[in-house]
């Protein structure tokens, strides 16, 4: 991969929607169902993602592959309220699927603990699906498992409900 950048909101809208439509498409448990299409892909850029990052109260890193093609992305949601003002949450690390296995999940998430230093904030607390490969990266980036709730979240092809593991990381003062 040849960089990670901030996202400029707008800008590559198809690109940002292609990975999530990808990651959906092959069992990535973030939110969305089967049927899944493009264009719903596209409204969640432009309806919940876009605001928030022009708003500045969420940053979005993208990571690009040699190509320029977008390959991945993750977001940091600096939407806390007034009592949380010393965290963050990190929502939606997604790696395309023909990008994966290549470090780029483990560089985005270190872009993002950065964005997190860099807005004052020393507390990121995030969400998985339990087993997933995800949890593994975070537990060996240092998240410590704050505990597992069953049933919380069905995957993208199936009524089963899974577990979901919460996690956490203080990156201290």
């Amino acid at each position: 991969m040849s960089s990670v950048s901030l996202w400029q909101p707008g800008r590559d809208l198809d690109g940002v929607a292609h990975v999530l439509y990808s990651c959906v498409h092959a069992g990535a448990s973030v939110s969305f169902v089967l049927p899944f299409t493009m264009e719903e892909s596209r409204a969640y850029w432009r309806e919940r993602v876009m605001p928030g990052a022009w708003a500045g109260t969420r940053r979005v890193l993208v990571g690009r592959a040699d190509s320029g093609e977008i390959a991945g992305t993750v977001q940091v949601d600096l939407a806390t309220p007034p009592n949380q003002k010393h965290r963050v949450e990190l929502t939606m690390l997604l790696v395309h699927p023909d990008f994966r296995r290549k470090g780029l999940g483990r560089k985005l998430m270190l872009a993002a603990e950065e964005q997190v230093r860099a807005a004052g904030r020393t507390l990121i607390t995030m969400d998985t699906r339990s087993g997933d490969a995800g949890e593994a990266l975070y537990l060996s980036m240092g998240y410590t498992l704050a505990g597992v709730i069953p049933g919380y979240a069905r995957g993208p092809e199936s009524e089963e409900l899974r577990g979901t593991s919460f996690l956490f990381k203080n990156l201290g003062r």
